[in-house]
């Protein structure tokens, strides 16, 4: 695997788990992008990986945001649609990962740490935890995927409380918005992420990308659209080997053997 600044990488079991290590609170400056997006690319490349995980380093924070002197160094329009453009960039690359990816959320998620969990397939957060967008704090909004993909997943009215007040919300709240799928006590969530991670890892790499391809491409596009991306997803399963194997595995009373195939 490649050396990183601000990224930390570790392989188990078919599972990588990606650790943002940016001290004191793993804040997004361009470089922690840059190494954030190189590495999703070498893991999406790695066939020896088939779900990721992403976490923060420490104990303070997932990712507490952005560079606030980054932001501040912005001069003009042309940075600024630069800066936005990479962090999107590579947040649209994590949802649009053939591979499973869980956030670990072990600490606070704000601005574009929330984004960057949104973009993730999965949340799982720790019960100490708050996540929020408080760009309006600093006369911005979010500009990573916060207005598009937190009116998604809790409704418009929610997001634009939320987005406007700049308030965040805790863990219990989170997992009722459904901005987490499981909340776990803070020592837990990375062992929870990547228990879930080698339970998807076990499932045939054919299965998990059709899969995402259907429910992350079938949001962007009319439920005609969807049902039809559903219908050939299925389609082009049937006859493989994994397929197959599933089928017999489950008639024949016994655990399947998926080979990727």
């Amino acid at each position: 695997m490649s050396e990183y600044t601000n990224v930390r990488i570790a392989i188990e079991d078919r599972v990588a788990i990606l650790t943002l290590d940016h001290p004191p609170v793993n804040a997004f400056n361009r470089a922690t992008v840059a190494d954030l997006d190189a590495a999703m690319d070498e893991l999406i490349a790695n066939d020896q990986v088939k779900a990721i995980v992403i976490t923060g380093a420490g104990d303070f924070a997932f990712v507490a945001g952005a560079d606030i002197n980054e932001i501040g160094a912005v001069k003009d329009g042309a940075e600024a649609m630069e800066f936005i453009q990479k962090g999107q960039s590579a947040f649209n690359k994590i949802e649009n990962s053939p591979k499973p990816v869980i956030a670990a959320i072990n600490a606070v998620a704000l601005g574009g740490g929330l984004e960057l969990a949104m973009a993730c397939h999965i949340r799982i957060m720790a019960d100490r935890a708050r996540v929020g967008q408080p760009e309006s704090n600093l006369g911005i909004i979010p500009g990573w995927g916060g207005t598009q993909r937190l009116a998604r997943l809790v409704g418009s009215s929610k997001a634009l409380e939320m987005i406007l007040t700049g308030d965040m919300v805790n863990a219990q709240e989170a997992f009722r918005l459904g901005l987490a799928n499981k909340v776990v006590p803070a020592g837990q969530v990375l062992a929870e992420a990547k228990g879930l991670a080698k339970k998807i890892a076990a499932k045939s790499k054919l299965t998990n990308e059709a899969t995402l391809h259907a429910v992350v491409g079938g949001l962007k596009v009319t439920l005609t659209e969807g049902l039809k991306l559903e219908a050939d997803q299925f389609t082009q399963l049937i006859g493989s080997h994994d397929t197959t194997e599933g089928v017999a595995a489950f008639l024949g009373k016994r655990q399947p053997k998926f080979t990727d195939n």
